[in-house]
């Protein structure tokens, strides 16, 4: 980091390898409307649940918002894509709209914790799809089973699998302790590969 907070080209360049290098491990397509993404990510499993769970640590590389964590509890996101690596982009035209503020609402469907926690993800389709967080610790690590369910058609999964892709990758960063890619081009390079391998309806 520079003195002004702003990134060096060397900083800049490792950062934009992880994120390279992060897009080796695709999530698949497990089922109809289903897309899972694996991650080891470093743990304890505790600290990895705090990041799923607690709104100011979520909005390191999610969202912020409120989440009761008991089944029938309320969860609210809300996503500033924008804030959430140091890396100034614009944002690809189609999400221009949601770049700055964009929010997601849903309820709790099960919560055992620190292992497993799902949710209703209200997509605007009419239907809610459904997230799930698995954690299983692996010796001093953990690994991270995301599930995302019921959602409405092809172009919603590449949009999701893209998205959970570049999301995660910022977490395993946060994790880390080190600052993560750039959002946007990440994300746009992953939605080209998904493009490729989400298979058509």
């Amino acid at each position: 980091m520079t003195e002004s907070g702003g990134v060096t080209k060397p900083d800049l360049r490792a950062a934009v390898e992880r994120a390279e290098r992060a897009m080796g491990e695709f999530g698949v397509v497990t089922e109809a409307r289903t897309v899972r993404l694996q991650r080891v990510l470093p743990g304890p499993i505790e600290r990895v649940w705090a990041y799923l769970t607690e709104s100011d640590k979520r909005a390191k590389w999610l969202a912020p918002g409120e989440m009761e964590l008991r089944v029938g509890g309320r969860v609210e996101l809300t996503f500033r894509n924008n804030e959430l690596t140091s890396h100034a982009e614009t944002p690809p035209e189609k999400y221009a709209h949601r770049a700055d503020q964009n929010s997601v609402h849903g309820r709790i469907t099960r919560c055992e914790p620190p292992r497993l926690l799902s949710y209703t993800w209200d997509g605007g389709s009419g239907v809610d799809s459904e997230v799930t967080f698995e954690l299983s610790p692996q010796g001093q690590d953990v690994l991270l089973v995301l599930t995302h369910r019921r959602l409405p058609d092809r172009t919603t999964m590449v949009g999701v699998a893209s998205g959970w892709h570049t999301h995660v990758g910022i977490l395993i960063d946060r994790l880390h302790d080190r600052e993560p890619g750039p959002f946007w081009s990440t994300f746009t390079r992953l939605k080209a590969e998904y493009e490729a391998r989400i298979p058509a309806d």
